[in-house]
């Protein structure tokens, strides 16, 4: 209904009435004037039944918090909250940002497919010259920089150029989080709703599937290394196809020398 609902936390009284004959007018006023929002109204109470010392516990916080943030619908009043709570809780804002997205557009994904009364038509000619491991390496590193993590964006980046996508969606996806994480711009959500219908769309299935990242380093070295590889094969096959032409020796010998190399660095790349 838009109401502006606050919580009035009154203590040493059974009710306003008492609380008025016993600490008077301007004490009343005072509580009034500390009155919180139903969401933090929530998070205190939800806290009171857990020991964010305890790892458990904070992950279970993390996630009822998430699902109390999703229903926020105003952007600006969202981001308050998450300010807030990372400051009082010392969570960080990514990681409830991450959380929020998660949710969020799950819940989307089921209210799209009822809404749609025609199919989306996706980019087919570019899935068909596309491998199914070379976009699910591309959901992959789209899920990771999903999470907001700047500095995982800044290893990220050095290593993995835009044109660097062969799905042609996944690239304009990618393009556009470099933009915006480029200028300092984490807001998972902001960001998203910039995204054009199919982009969000695409999002959604990468979010609702299962990376099992449980270590996102090593899923990052990983995905460094079959880029690595790729490029490597790349040029292999490039110096090959030079080779097969009529050279001078002196541009035979340092083609040579450099397959010879990438033989090596690829033998190293397990």
């Amino acid at each position: 209904m838009g109401c502006d609902i606050r919580i009035l936390q009154m203590e040493g009284a059974k009710d306003p009435d008492e609380y008025i004959i016993k600490y008077g007018n301007a004490r009343f006023k005072a509580l009034i004037d500390k009155a919180i929002s139903v969401i933090e109204f929530k998070v205190k109470i939800l806290k009171k039944d857990l020991n964010l010392d305890n790892t458990n516990d904070k992950i279970k916080f993390l996630n009822e918090i998430a699902k109390l943030l999703s229903k926020v619908d105003n952007t600006i009043e969202q981001e308050v909250y998450v300010e807030k709570i990372s400051k009082e809780y010392d969570i960080s804002k990514e990681a409830i940002y991450a959380e929020i997205n998660k949710l969020t557009h799950k819940s989307n994904q089921s209210e799209k497919v009822l809404e749609k009364s025609k199919p989306i038509v996706r980019h087919k000619k570019v899935e068909k010259e596309v491998s199914e491991v070379i976009k699910k390496r591309e959901n992959t590193v789209l899920a990771i920089l999903l999470n907001g993590d700047l500095n995982i964006f800044q290893i990220i980046k050095q290593n993995i150029k835009v044109e660097d996508f062969k799905d042609e969606l996944n690239q304009k996806i990618y393009q556009k989080l470099y933009e915006e994480f480029e200028k300092e711009n984490n807001n998972i959500n902001s960001i998203i709703d910039k995204l054009s219908e199919e982009e969000q769309n695409h999002i959604t299935e990468i979010l609702a599937d299962d990376y099992e990242l449980q270590n996102i380093e090593k899923a990052i070295d990983d995905i460094m290394q079959s880029y690595e590889k790729d490029k490597l094969n790349e040029r292999k096959l490039q110096i090959i196809e030079l080779l097969s032409t009529n050279l001078k020796e002196e541009e035979k010998k340092s083609l040579e020398k450099e397959l010879s190399n990438i033989i090596i660095n690829l033998a190293k790349i397990k």
